[in-house]
């Protein structure tokens, strides 16, 4: 059967929606990141929730998983060109949590990681 959407943004929220996808890719928009880093970067993600959100999208064909043939093993992830091409709606969702941040709490810098304020 053929998959119908009601709703092109049924599309995308079912590539990159979720609680933790727009988040994963926010931070992989300031270049590559190892899985260590990430889970530093979203201390309130699991691992297995990362390394499962992460296999996502690269089946998806959202991010790069770039294996480095070392002893130890090194393996660090990237946005694809494809990928890259939501850089701009990432970007827009950002600037807005932002805004609605001030809106309904008031200066935003008291309310970021101070590691999301500096990038």
């Amino acid at each position: 059967m053929t998959k119908k959407y009601n709703i092109s943004v049924e599309a995308t929220l079912e590539v990159i929606g979720g609680k933790w996808k727009p988040v994963i890719l926010c931070h992989l928009m300031n270049g590559k990141k190892r899985t260590g880093e990430l889970k530093r970067l979203i201390p309130k993600i699991t691992q297995k929730m990362l390394t499962q959100q992460l296999r996502e999208l690269e089946h998806d064909g959202i991010i790069n998983r770039i294996v480095y043939n070392q002893v130890p093993p090194k393996v660090e992830y990237e946005l694809s060109t494809y990928g890259n091409s939501l850089r701009e709606i990432l970007h827009s969702l950002c600037i807005w949590g932002e805004h609605h941040i001030e809106r309904t709490y008031g200066d935003a810098k008291n309310y970021l990681e101070d590691s999301i304020l500096n990038q």
